[in-house]
């Protein structure tokens, strides 16, 4: 069985408005009070916004932050009139059940195991620098420049520039923003989306299923797009709008272009919705997300475009009460309707161009003391059957996409609570299992690519 390869991070790349802020964030940055991460910019520890005091996910005081623009300020001293640049370093050590092999040349991933061993690989994931914080007055943005360890290059990456303010309509408070980003979903409030979702680490050596929809990362290193969004009384979230591809020659020049590239015919919109409550503690979420676009396969129109719809339900439970005590659930499921008629006209499917993808995913988890947690999750993927789009020269068996895992994962977390002396850099490490029941299309010998990880994370 063809074997695939993932990045350590789905590619979320730069946006054209961040050239344009450059300029003002070298020269406002100490007037605004940016300063090198978020939790020296609010005064507030990183426990504060994330469970596990490190990483993406959010409490409701992050998402509320978040929310905001990245502009909320607090911090005194020093520290909160540095420019808010910041850094990270990620490795990680990968081990599969059975040593890796790369069976085709034409896979657009097989570089990525190039110069390392089939099995029981130590690797430098990243590096990167970051902009995070207050821009100017409302204007908020997170901006990665990142060195990847495996393509050995360096590529302009995540980037979520926000417009935000408040207003009250009588006795209730509304929150109204724009948001230009370079990936559906990562300027999304909970972690139930692709861009935020768990799990939170992972590396570029490690097998992975094959099939995915489009929403899911398939975009991510190619496209721009701004959306408009207001939260209602804090319970009702609604948000608008639409994605166009860079050019070939723009993802040339930032480093983000790929062999395996599409591109969108026409704007893309997308919207999301979702419903929240914080009731004593207890914090519920009930959402809805999509996407509709037209994609030119590999760029070439020769047989025009193929029609994707997305659209999925998501909901979340927190437990946040105590602290020390942190419980949580997150679940999604995704369908995504395909009408593949360039690929119908290019004879690379069998059907008719009608076909399905689904993806449901939940994972629960326990933190303790903002310090250490444990999470499991599972993850399912279903489709269509097709004899050419799902071929066993691309790696699936039975002509099918469908795959299930399970995966486990221990976190330590030392730094980023009230009481932590290290208050200008976090630390997250992690110990993570991933189980194959069903891999590609057959549950025979999907145990083989069974992973264990060691993971870690540097933030300063």
């Amino acid at each position: 069985m063809q074997i695939f390869f993932k990045r350590s991070y789905d590619a979320r790349f730069f946006l054209v408005p961040l050239l344009m802020l450059v300029p003002v964030i070298l020269l406002n940055s100490q007037d605004a009070e940016a300063m090198p991460s978020f939790s020296r910019q609010t005064g507030q520890s990183c426990s504060t916004c994330h469970t596990q005091s490190f990483g993406p996910n959010l409490t409701p005081f992050g998402r509320d932050f978040k929310l905001g623009g990245y502009t909320m300020g607090g911090g005194t001293g020093t520290a909160a009139k540095m420019p808010a640049l910041s850094g990270m370093v990620t490795g990680s050590f990968t081990n599969t059940q059975k040593p890796q092999t790369v069976q085709s040349q034409d896979n657009p991933n097989a570089s990525l195991l190039a110069g390392n061993n089939s099995n029981n690989n130590f690797t430098f994931d990243e590096a990167a620098l970051f902009y995070a914080g207050r821009v100017y007055g409302k204007v908020g943005a997170i901006a990665q420049v990142s060195y990847s360890g495996y393509e050995d290059k360096l590529t302009m990456e995540g980037t979520d520039i926000r417009f935000a303010d408040q207003l009250e309509l009588g006795d209730t408070p509304i929150t109204y923003g724009i948001s230009l980003n370079n990936n559906p979903t990562t300027q999304d409030l909970w972690n139930t989306t692709p861009a935020w979702g768990f799990p939170y680490t992972g590396s570029g050596v490690q097998p992975v299923v094959g099939a995915s929809t489009l929403i899911e990362g398939a975009l991510a290193s190619q496209v721009g797009g701004a959306t408009a969004y207001t939260m209602i009384n804090n319970l009702l979230y609604l948000e608008g709008g639409a994605y166009g591809s860079f050019s070939s020659n723009f993802q040339k020049g930032f480093g983000i272009a790929a062999p395996n590239r599409i591109s969108l015919d026409g704007p893309a919109p997308y919207w999301r919705a979702a419903l929240q409550q914080d009731w004593k503690g207890h914090f519920f979420s009930l959402g809805h997300y999509g996407m509709s676009a037209n994609v030119v396969p590999g760029r070439d129109s020769t047989y025009g475009s193929n029609h994707y719809t997305d659209v999925a339900v998501d909901a979340t439970y927190q437990y946040m009460a105590n602290p020390r005590h942190i419980f949580e659930t997150k679940t999604s499921y995704l369908y995504e309707d395909q009408k593949l008629s360039a690929n119908q006209l290019a004879g690379t499917i069998n059907s008719m161009g009608n076909t399905y993808l689904t993806s449901f995913k939940i994972n629960t988890a326990y933190t303790f003391d903002q310090t250490y947690g444990v999470t499991f999750a599972y993850n399912r993927t279903t489709g269509s059957t097709d004899a050419l789009l799902y071929s066993s020269d691309m790696g699936y068996s039975l002509n099918k996409p469908n795959s299930q895992y399970y995966t486990a994962e221990l976190v330590y977390v030392p730094f980023g609570k009230d009481h932590s002396h290290a208050y200008l850099m976090n630390l997250r490490t992690s110990l993570q299992y991933i189980g194959y029941a069903q891999a590609n299309g057959t549950s025979a010998n999907a145990q083989f690519n069974n992973t264990f990880m060691v993971n870690g994370w540097l933030a300063f």
